[in-house]
């Protein structure tokens, strides 16, 4: 699935599901297990697209009948999209500190989704009650700061927290922050949108 509130699409959905088979490949590949086949073929070839070697900001989510098992990403371009998504996929199934590693049982009832982020930028604001009414439900990417404490949740986040108080609280919670430090004019905040491929 993908967003469609998301910016202008750079990507197609075809070359989504290419970065959602490269994600699962490649944690088959860290488990040693086979990846021969036709998809193998396929990604070998992929590999040529020019898309693929630009640099931006990605994450791989991993659930398990909808829970989250797993969610690593990068939130700015210091690597390909091609070799973001291989590092994330790695570190999401077996580096996530709030789980342990990927098992291959798991690996079978395992949903994977990967996210391609635009280059996050500032949102300037005034307190609590300006920050609501400027984040976009379903479209920002949230960023906070706040001097070493720092989190993120990505667009689809919104789903389970639908009211922007409720989401920020969270997100204060996440980078160690108290609960309403998203109150506090001083906070840094900086929003990015997403582009995300489920696998079909």
């Amino acid at each position: 699935m993908q967003n469609n509130n998301a910016p202008p699409a750079k990507f197609t959905a075809e070359q989504g599901q290419v970065l959602v088979k490269l994600a699962r490949h490649t944690i088959l590949d860290e488990m040693g297990q086979p990846t021969s086949g036709p998809d193998s073929k396929a990604l070998t070839r992929a590999r040529q697209d020019e898309d693929f070697q630009s640099h931006g900001g990605t994450f791989v989510t991993l659930k398990i009948h909808g829970k989250l098992r797993g969610c690593i990403g990068s939130l700015t371009s210091t690597h390909t999209v091609w070799d973001g998504i291989k590092r994330n996929a790695v570190n999401a199934a077996f580096h996530d500190p709030r789980f342990g590693p990927l098992t291959p049982k798991e690996l079978a009832d395992t949903e994977i989704e990967v996210s391609l982020l635009t280059e996050p930028r500032p949102l300037e604001h005034r307190g609590g009650q300006d920050l609501t009414q400027k984040l976009r439900v379903n479209v920002d990417g949230v960023i906070i700061r706040q001097g070493h404490a720092s989190a993120t949740f990505l667009p689809q986040v919104w789903e389970q927290l639908p009211r922007p108080e409720a989401f920020l609280s969270h997100l204060c919670t996440k980078a160690g922050l108290p609960s309403d430090a998203w109150q506090n004019p001083e906070l840094e905040v900086l929003i990015y949108q997403v582009q995300y491929f489920e696998e079909e």
